[in-house]
């Protein structure tokens, strides 16, 4: 098994940063775009302008807006938002080949059906061998080649340890799992929490206050991670507490910069307009919502947000929801 040339479905930030990422490992790179500005863009002046600017691309990559240009890879990295990827997959499904591996780079939960994203990939592409690439990265950290560690998982380890070997390139570490759900409901998850940690920083509620969000945080995201079949270390590991920790830590998320603007007085219209890039933990909330009530699982913190984003309550009466729940165990 030798991966040498690599497609990237979706030139948004991360996208474009992935794509930088396979060309710096060596790998022949397309990069697969919708928007015809970005296609120009990085055919004109080596940037994505729009998604990533002031980061010239690699000389190994190359764009396109068709599908079609990408039948020969032997690799594709799927990198639509979470909430298009069925339909992404889907118009991309008559150019896949049966034996090339899909490693899925987008983190969410498919709204209405609630299903993740390799549930998405095996009803879209059933033959296509599964992957999920997840952890702490930022893509302007990952595309300027700052060193980042990241969780791939795959349930084929031979196939995962080629994948790892392959994507390893100078500044970009994949450490091997075998966990897809782990790896997935970890990533979806945290970007809901995210956003409950931009409202404290909005609120100016404290660092005691942010660090007890992640702490609790992390035991919602872990009982439901279980409840789906995750095994709890992976939850614990890069693609889960990593991947929190991170994204509640910085504005520079953009489901943080989106509680924080909520927590500051913004409506959810307001903090949302003019943006290009989607907040996936707005997207996500309502199915992380919807799918802890299917499995029975206690989620207090993103149901308020998934409660606060409905316009069911306002960013006070979700604090105090919160802070008047009764006392209980910490394991409980």
């Amino acid at each position: 098994m030798e991966f040498r040339k690599a497609g990237v479905i979706g030139a948004g930030a991360w996208g474009t940063a992935l794509a930088q990422v396979c060309a710096r490992a060596g790998l022949e790179t397309v990069l697969q775009a919708r928007e015809p500005e970005v296609v120009e863009s990085i055919r004109a002046r080596r940037v994505n302008e729009a998604f990533l600017p002031g980061v010239e691309l690699e000389p190994g990559i190359s764009v396109t807006p068709e599908f079609a240009d990408l039948s020969d890879c032997d690799l594709i990295l799927a990198v639509p938002p979470a909430q298009f990827m069925r339909s992404t997959l889907a118009a991309f499904a008559p150019h896949a080949r049966a034996d090339t591996p899909i490693l899925l780079c987008s983190k969410g939960i498919e709204r209405g059906s609630l299903k993740l994203m390799t549930q998405v990939l095996a009803e879209t592409i059933p033959a296509a061998p599964a992957a999920v690439l997840s952890g702490p990265s930022f893509a302007a950290d990952v595309s300027r080649g700052l060193p980042t560690a990241v969780t791939l998982a795959c349930e084929d380890a031979a196939m995962g340890e080629e994948l790892m070997w392959t994507l390893s390139a100078p500044g970009f570490r994949p450490y091997l799992a075998t966990d897809l759900i782990g790896a997935e409901v970890g990533g979806a998850i945290k970007n809901v929490l995210a956003i409950a940690c931009g409202l404290s920083e909005g609120r100016s509620l404290g660092r005691s206050a942010h660090a007890a969000l992640i702490t609790r945080g992390f035991a919602e995201m872990t009982r439901l991670g279980v409840a789906l079949g995750a095994e709890p270390q992976t939850v614990a590991g890069l693609c889960g507490l990593g991947d929190l920790v991170l994204t509640c830590s910085s504005p520079q998320s953009r489901n943080m910069s989106l509680g924080l603007a909520l927590g500051q007085g913004q409506t959810v219209e307001q903090a949302l307009a003019g943006k290009r890039s989607v907040a996936e933990g707005y997207e996500s909330a309502p199915a992380v919502r919807e799918l802890a009530g299917r499995a029975g699982v206690e989620m207090p913190i993103c149901e308020g947000v998934a409660a606060l984003l409905a316009g069911e309550t306002t960013v006070d009466g979700l604090i105090d929801a919160l802070l008047s729940r009764p006392l209980k165990s910490e394991q409980g």
